[in-house]
């Protein structure tokens, strides 16, 4: 059996952002339409809000939500969404080739965040539009000096401001299938001129340069450098984006992900902290990792062969255990970069690549890529430790020298108590993790779950919602000093321990 050894130290590397733990909600698909949003639905409110769903948020853990796109908000016009229902206008939605009806909108989305309890996170249209309406939106939502918009705020209901904090200067800005694409050159200039127009406004809020969609762009890191030299003073963070699916039945390299986004992380540190060096400034970039997830693109036909109808069923991805288990590993990279990645946002929330699913009148159900999320979010404010891992290496056929396994502490600030991330890259063998916990005084076990192990290929649906839950690992021998658990083959696991006394 392959052997691993842990040993943590009380050194503590940064806080965990509570933002870390963020999802995102955008007008595609059945995301809004159907996933959040179902008037007349039984099981939706008065206010056509699902409430199972609005549940099943809250049990997620979700702290912040990203609105209203992505690729929508490029075309997107802010106005349309709010003010009389009967008033707002059906458009077409070009980047997913839908009608958006308006139905749900601003004033709409804050209400629902409310209800659920997280922080929006807004993203501004520099695709079709710019500067000017960019302002004019944070003046909308967040000023109160009698002018004619946050006149019109009240007007549609809502007397106090909502204080939005974190902006997102577009989306994917990189990309040709965006409409309205730049150059890093112009979409940093304009970036750099709204950040200032925004602050104008509201110097109190926190921005979002739009970074490279994925790592394998051709402009990665080149795009990041013009952004930044451009942005740099106006900007608190630069985004990130990443998807991850599985190729040609290849397990390890799958299980690589986690792996290759912490490689990603570090890319852009670098970028960042270059840009940083060159200007003689210690200021630091930070990142928002506001789209990350499994999604097997490999499916989707692509958008030139959608019609445009409200709401279609789009990219509504069932996802396996061991889909399951590379989520947990994306939220351990996540987590272990918290000294940096200060905001990010798993997409989508609900039906489009999405942890909740949904259908007309029947309850709502956690897809496997649930249970990671809402065991790892947990430890929002918590303060991250420093540990040495030794572990075997492996090459997969998409990263060299691949650690088969990984590890991330979180201790809580106010009870001491430790939750211990695991994941067991090794296919076909179970492998046991040696803690070292030396100095840290007395522990005891307080639950110990896993996901993986023999049959990576369950799913839950609307036939079989819980046929997959976590399950409780027996294998964890706790004494003075440490611990030795038996992590089983391709398998994500989480430990709980309590100080005594």
């Amino acid at each position: 059996m392959p052997e691993a050894r842990l040993k943590v130290s009380e050194v503590v590397t940064s806080r965990i952002s509570p933002e870390l733990f963020g999802s995102f909600v955008e007008h595609m698909g059945r995301c809004v339409y159907g996933g959040i949003f179902a008037p007349g639905d039984p099981m939706a409110d008065e206010n056509g809000f699902r409430t199972d769903v609005i549940e099943l948020t809250k049990e997620m853990g979700v702290t912040a939500v990203r609105y209203p796109g992505g690729n929508f908000v490029s075309g997107y016009r802010w106005e349309d969404g709010v003010g009389p229902k009967d008033q707002r206008p059906r458009r077409l939605d070009l980047a997913w080739r839908s009608i958006e009806t308006n139905q749900f909108g601003l004033n709409e989305f804050m209400s629902w965040i409310e209800r659920v309890g997280a922080k929006p996170v807004m993203a501004v249209n520099l695709g079709t539009r710019g500067l000017e309406d960019a302002a004019r939106l944070v003046e909308y939502t967040n000023t109160d000096f009698g002018t004619e918009l946050s006149e019109l705020r009240k007007k549609h209901g809502r007397n106090e401001t909502y204080d939005i904090r974190f902006w997102c200067l577009g989306n994917e800005m990189d990309g040709p299938w965006q409409v309205g694409h730049k150059t890093a050159e112009d979409y940093g200039k304009l970036a750099a001129e709204t950040a200032k127009a925004i602050r104008l406004v509201d110097p109190n809020v926190e921005l979002v340069a739009c970074g490279s969609s994925f790592e394998e762009m051709p402009t990665f890191g080149e795009w990041e450098t013009t952004v930044l030299e451009h942005t740099f003073d106006n900007v608190d963070l630069i985004s990130m984006h990443a998807y991850y699916e599985k190729f040609d039945d290849d397990s390890l390299s799958f299980l690589a992900a986690s792996a290759r986004m912490d490689r990603f992380i570090k890319g852009v540190i670098e970028r960042a902290d270059r840009v940083a060096e060159a200007k003689g400034s210690d200021k630091k970039i930070n990142i928002s990792f506001d789209e990350w997830n499994v999604w097997y693109q490999k499916r989707f036909e692509g958008v030139e062969n959608l019609e445009f109808v409200e709401a279609p069923k789009l990219i509504e991805d069932e996802y396996t255990v061991e889909d399951a288990v590379v989520v947990g590993g994306l939220l351990m990279a996540l987590v272990k970069n918290a000294d940096r990645v200060k905001v990010a946002c798993q997409a989508q929330l609900v039906n489009i690549i999405a942890p909740i699913r949904t259908e007309p009148g029947v309850p709502a159900w956690r897809q496997t890529i649930f249970y990671p999320f809402a065991l790892t979010a947990a430890v929002a404010g918590h303060e991250l430790l420093e540990l040495e891992l030794s572990t075997a290496k492996r090459d997969s056929a998409l990263f060299k020298d691949l650690p088969m396994t990984d590890a991330v502490v979180a201790r809580d600030p106010e009870t001491a108590e430790l939750r211990i991330f695991l994941l067991n890259r090794e296919l076909a063998e179970s492998t046991t993790m040696h803690l070292d916990l030396e100095g840290f005084g007395d522990y005891q076990l307080v639950e110990a779950l896993y996901l993986g192990g023999d049959d990576l290929a369950l799913t839950n649906n609307q036939q079989n919602p819980e046929q997959v839950v976590p399950q409780t690992l027996g294998a964890v021998e706790v004494k003075a000093g440490g611990l030795t658990a038996t992590l089983p083959a391709a398998s994500w696991t989480v430990i709980r321990l309590a100080q005594v006394g």
